[in-house]
């Protein structure tokens, strides 16, 4: 097989892909090993190599000296057709085993539109889709995590267990219950009820669902003695103790991000109503400066990285970052390593950061106010005025930059077309300031980018529907024709793969028929452009009697069942409730960071010690619901 898989590289774009090999990979003795485990990524080698999460439990896996975990990423068509044609199964980029050989296959959810990309990565590998058709088969366990993990329903066929939370706390527990099962003998069932017992664990074969008359759902709930009726998401508690990857694997090709990546923290405080990231990875965590010292310079002795990000949902709100990144570039600097911050808050501190890791060569710089009006800025808590974007763009200019890009959301809850309207004269008031800042007028260029709302488990807007494909794209040509001026870039996200990432995200059990007959109508690579195509996914809406408006555009009341319900996420639904309805009044929770606490109650219930400015006392806002 080695010879053959040599052999279809030759015809394929990007062999490299494929061809593993590169510096700082693990290749352990297979015999040897008690457990073995695939790193299963939904995407194509260059995306799954940008993901943090991926190196992490790479190198904690392989740490053990009774487990391997080797790689696997989405084929590119080209290679699927290589594989098909000849008859070749989908094999590990380490051992170049095929995927069936493994004890546990661990497919990253991170995206609902790589859902297709999972049943083809299986079927490639010779395994049936359904968990239901593996039972009792010498067949590997199939797991999942990952953001979408969440809300599990729409994969619950497919896979045999999810992993709630964060990986470096329950994957080891998973391991180690796997090797004790098989170890005593267990057979199948009992496995999947030893790892229900977990937290963070979610067996989807061990719970029943019940539907009402009109389809919504009547109750989800444990059938089995043990199995708990809520899921409880697994957190790291302490950052600087967690396992960290100091060696990580260097691509062999370029990736999508391609250097070192040094996580700061973990979590958000300040609360927007529609980021379900800003919910699953509380509460902040931050690691120690010395911490971060130690393993940037270890990370790049061990990689030859020439840049190190750091990486979180808000690396400008750690609360020494700017002494951090001044030693970072005190003992890196002189090497020639770049530092870079993929995330900044709109503000004149931001731009100081900045200016600080870009020296030499400024490229753009990107801020988020995300909604054109004040109103509706407070409605989903961004806790922006146009004064801290006003202030941030003219220190931006004045700095040195000439584009500035600016991303928006369309589709939110309560909005109007003066909402529409304010992105447009925002995004005007940005490219006058440019002018009057910047020498070289020509070069200067505001790029606005507009995504569609899509509503996400776990949030305050996980209520409401999201808009129609019709009046998205009627709100998109209006924003259109309000930007036609010299210096103004706009950019839109495709309405269609919008609407049907809605639908998975807020799907349910019945989706399962769906999702697998658009794989076999075609589906691949949905997140892709180039391959998206809706008409395959609305035959199989249709061949399976599948309403998907009935998903995307329901408005769902307090008191229904969702589809997620049973997964804990951390934060009340009570809280998100209060969340929602502060919403529509318009107004602003406040943030962790000015020492009141927003009251969700979560680092209570960890014991995690809330992230407060200066140690202030905390100060719960009021609870309103009855």
């Amino acid at each position: 097989m080695e010879k053959q898989l040599e052999k279809i590289l030759r015809r394929v774009q990007k062999p490299g892909r494929y061809s593993g090999g590169e510096w700082n990979m693990v290749r352990k003795d297979w015999h040897s090993m008690c457990v073995k485990m695939a790193f299963a990524f939904p995407d194509v080698y260059e995306v799954g190599m940008s993901h943090l999460g991926l190196q992490i439990l790479y190198g904690m896996v392989n740490d053990r000296e009774d487990a391997l975990l080797e790689r696997v990423f989405a084929p590119w068509p080209d290679m699927e057709e290589q594989l098909r044609k000849t008859g070749l199964p989908l094999t590990s980029l380490e051992s170049r085993r095929p995927l069936r050989d493994f004890d546990i296959i661990g497919f990253t959810l991170q995206y609902e539109l790589s859902f297709t990309n999972i049943l083809n990565m299986l079927d490639l590998a010779g395994i049936p889709l359904r968990s239901a058709d593996r039972k009792g088969g010498n067949y590997p366990l199939v797991v999942a995590g990952g953001p979408c993990s969440f809300n599990p329903e729409p994969m619950a066929d497919f896979i045999d267990v999810f992993v709630i939370g964060e990986g470096e706390e329950a994957l080891n527990d998973l391991l180690d219950a796997y090797l004790a099962s098989r170890r005593s003998g267990e057979g199948w069932e009992d496995l999947l009820l030893r790892l229900a017992g977990f937290d963070g664990i979610y067996v989807p074969v061990l719970y029943r669902v019940e539907y009402n008359d009109d389809r919504t759902i009547k109750a989800l709930t444990s059938g089995s003695e043990g199995v708990p009726a809520l899921v409880h998401k697994r957190v790291v508690t302490d950052m600087d103790a967690a396992f960290f990857p100091t060696r990580m694997v260097v691509p062999a090709i370029e990736t999508v991000h391609d250097r070192a990546m040094l996580e700061v923290q973990r979590g958000c405080t300040r609360g927007c109503r529609f980021c379900q990231a800003g919910v699953i990875y509380r509460p902040v965590r931050e690691k120690e400066p010395e911490t971060l010292l130690r393993h940037a310079g270890e990370l790049l002795g061990s990689t030859g990285w020439g840049e190190i990000s750091l990486t979180s949902l808000s690396t400008s709100d750690y609360s020494r970052v700017s002494s951090l990144i001044s030693e970072l570039i005190k003992r890196h600097g002189p090497a020639g390593v770049n530092v870079s911050l993929p995330s900044l808050r709109v503000d004149a501190f931001s731009v100081d950061l900045a200016k600080e890791v870009q020296k030499v060569r400024r490229s753009s710089l990107t801020f988020a106010p995300e909604a054109g009006t004040q109103r509706l800025r407070d409605v989903i808590n961004k806790g922006v005025t146009e004064d801290n974007l006003m202030d941030a763009v003219g220190a931006a200019f004045s700095a040195g930059w000439q584009s500035i890009k600016l991303y928006f959301m369309i589709g939110l809850p309560t909005e109007t077309d003066d909402d529409i309207r304010g992105i447009a004269n925002l995004a005007r008031r940005v490219l006058d300031k440019g002018r009057m800042l910047v020498r070289v007028k020509g070069r200067l260029k505001v790029t606005v980018s507009v995504s569609s709302f899509v509503p996400k488990s776990h949030t305050a807007f996980q209520w409401e529907p999201q808009n129609s494909m019709a009046e998205l794209k009627r709100k998109q040509l209006l924003l259109r024709d309000l930007l036609r001026s010299r210096g103004l870039v706009f950019k839109w996200h495709d309405t269609r793969s919008s609407f049907l990432e809605a639908v998975l995200s807020r799907g349910d059990r019945r989706l399962a028929g769906a999702i697998e007959a658009a794989w076999r109508n075609g589906a691949r690579f949905d997140g892709w452009s180039e391959f998206f195509d809706l008409g395959k996914w609305l035959k199989a809406f249709e061949s399976t009697g599948i309403d998907p408006e009935g998903y995307a555009y329901r408005r769902y009341q307090y008191d229904d069942v969702l589809p997620w319900d049973h997964i804990g996420a951390g934060v009340s639904k009570k809280y998100l409730v209060r969340e929602h309805r502060r919403s529509l009044e318009g107004a602003i929770t406040p943030d962790c960071r000015g020492g009141q606490c927003p009251g969700c109650g979560l680092c209570a219930t960890l014991e995690v010690k809330p992230y407060l400015a200066g140690g202030e006392t905390v100060v719960p806002i009021p609870d309103t619901i009855q």
